[in-house]
């Protein structure tokens, strides 16, 4: 088979990674993310099956995605999750697959998705201390997250684990020596991620976001750091404590948009693509792939949408309009 033209968009980017949200449910209620009583959830028929994510996942790997993160809402409460892992760790052109969980089910699932051909975790923690962790979550979970964490950390098939904390003003300040603690002492490579604009209540306000430099500059009261080089198209800046003992990564989309290299696009759970986070338009593939379409129809939509993928994506400036869709209903 000769070589196919890779996926670009017209701005010149090659993607070559994919988040494939695999249900829109959550067994967590955090603050800024959905209400108390959640939010209303997609039929089991609107979602997409796992035979259709590997099909679609397949497709874009022949293509030129390499790359593919599966997400939620959270992705364990999606009945049989390492089944679709199996189906998706075999395909052609994949060079890696990885989750992003809130570490909830972990405990029960590492082993299996592990020998699935899941290799890269990340957790989704945003306290260390019980009572902030209930406050942020709605959930007295923690103790739990933290078993799950442990547990995908010894597993030996899982080749990294990172942990994700949202960076929120008045919130995580008093998280940040923790967190810098738990990256020292078990190796774990902990991220700030700033706060976005997807919450559901549409509250959200840049005097939220606790920057990725405010952080830093909290963080180098106490600990020299230096800086390693960006890989390309990553979305974190990485740091390492100077003693050697472990790493802090800074992802910024708010204060420091990383757009220009952007690789990345996202399939949602009801089997709708969309080219950035905050896309105000989606490309239905669920609807022509369950009305008939061939392999060769489907490509020219996916590629037509990823053509127009956006240049950057405006939060932080005028006239910005936050999407419709939560972060839970698009895939972290």
């Amino acid at each position: 088979m000769g070589e196919r033209e890779p996926l670009l968009d017209r701005h010149g980017r090659r993607i070559s990674d994919l988040r494939v949200s695999v249900t829109d449910r959550c067994n967590f209620r955090c603050q800024y993310c959905m209400p108390a009583e959640g939010l209303p959830w997609l039929e089991r028929e609107e979602l997409l099956s796992f035979e259709e994510i590997a099909r679609l996942v397949g497709l874009l790997c022949s293509i030129g995605i390499e790359d593919v993160r599966l997400t939620g809402g959270e992705p364990l409460v999606r009945r049989d999750l390492p089944r679709l892992v199996s189906m998706l760790s075999g395909l052609r052109g994949l060079r890696e697959l990885s989750l992003t969980t809130n570490g909830y089910l972990l405990e029960r699932d590492t082993a299996a998705l592990a020998d699935a051909g899941i290799q890269r975790v990340n957790v989704s923690v945003d306290s260390l201390q019980r009572d902030r962790f209930f406050q942020i979550t709605r959930r007295d979970s923690l103790p739990q997250v933290l078993r799950g964490l442990d547990a995908v950390s010894r597993n030996p098939a899982i080749r990294q684990v990172k942990v994700n904390a949202l960076g929120i003003r008045g919130f995580t300040e008093e998280e940040i020596l923790p967190f810098c603690e738990l990256a020292r002492s078990t190796g774990l490579q902990v991220r700030f991620i700033e706060y976005m604009p997807l919450d559901a209540d549409h509250a959200w306000s840049e005097d939220q976001v606790l920057t990725g430099a405010e952080i830093r500059r909290a963080i180098e009261a106490h600990h020299e750091l230096i800086e390693s080089p960006r890989e390309p198209s990553a979305t974190a800046r990485v740091f390492r404590f100077a003693d050697g003992r472990g790493e802090i990564g800074f992802v910024n989309p708010v204060s420091e948009p990383f757009c220009a290299d952007c690789n990345r696009i996202r399939l949602t759970s009801d089997g709708r693509l969309r080219t950035c986070l905050f896309s105000l338009t989606e490309t239905d593939l669920r609807g022509p792939m369950r009305a008939g379409a061939s392999d060769a129809e489907l490509e020219s939509l996916l590629r037509s949408a990823v053509w127009r993928k956006e240049l950057k994506h405006r939060v932080n400036q005028p006239g910005f309009v936050q999407p419709e869709r939560t972060m839970s209903a698009i895939g972290g």
